[in-house]
């Protein structure tokens, strides 16, 4: 794992170096502060945390991420490039950690952003900064499960329309799990709905999103997380064999 911090440092300057990562992040922040301060009007719930702000980041995420996850592999594209990280000792786990990491980076600077909005509540009320702290945690982990299927699709093909395309896709099934299940209440197994439940990042993200961090729930993001950027690694090996 020598050569991470070379990927990661590459990959963040790319980012730093495309216009679009800037106009991605603004919309992110823009539709964030639009969605989660204006339509729930946070402030006339004497709420002590920022429940109400958070409840759309899933959803935003599905714009966000799939627009990082199409500069994870961009320079692949280019083949002079391509030979020449083929030449360097960076194996296929290497690759997928360092641009994962840049581009989860890249959603805490996001993320990191909106802290105007934890300034206010602080000013406006009485704020309980434990909850909000695990708030913007849970919003983290899920933005890298989320990233960690973008970079698994990024293997698959090197299309930016298209890894945008199925990233969304992919995405919008995970959120959409809780209705499927709900449809398949009386046609499905308890057993099989009740395990396929366990699996539906919304319902764990609004849980915790309450505060209640628990390691069972973190655990939970971390394992999609190293899921998913192992199958992104397998596909890696089986082409470069």
């Amino acid at each position: 794992m020598k050569q991470v911090s070379v990927i990661f440092k590459h990959q963040l300057i790319r980012y730093a170096c495309v216009p679009g990562t800037y106009l991605h992040v603004a919309v992110f922040l823009a539709l964030s502060a639009a969605l989660g301060l204006l339509t729930n009007q946070w402030l006339e719930q004497e709420s002590n945390d920022l429940q109400a702000f958070f409840r759309f980041h899933p959803w935003l995420y599905l714009w966000l991420i799939p627009a990082l996850s199409m500069q994870l592999w961009a320079d692949e594209c280019n083949r002079g490039f391509f030979e020449l990280m083929q030449a360097l000792p960076i194996t296929p786990a290497e690759h997928v950690i360092g641009k994962f990491l840049a581009g989860w980076v890249i959603s805490a600077i996001a993320l990191s952003l909106t802290f105007p909005v934890v300034i206010a509540v602080n000013l406006l009320g009485t704020a309980d900064n434990t909850v909000i702290f695990s708030q913007y945690m849970v919003s983290w982990l899920l933005a890298g499960s989320y990233l960690s299927v973008g970079c698994f699709i990024c293997t698959l093909t090197h299309r930016r329309t298209v890894i945008f395309i199925l990233t969304i896709c992919l995405l919008l099934v995970a959120c959409a799990l809780s209705s499927i299940l709900d449809a398949l209440e009386h046609q499905a197994p308890i057993w099989l709905i009740d395990s396929l439940a366990t699996l539906d990042s919304l319902l764990r993200f609004g849980t915790v999103g309450y505060g209640k961090l628990t390691l069972h729930d973190t655990l939970y993001f971390i394992s999609m997380i190293l899921a998913f950027l192992f199958a992104a690694t397998v596909t890696l090996n089986a082409k470069n064999r």
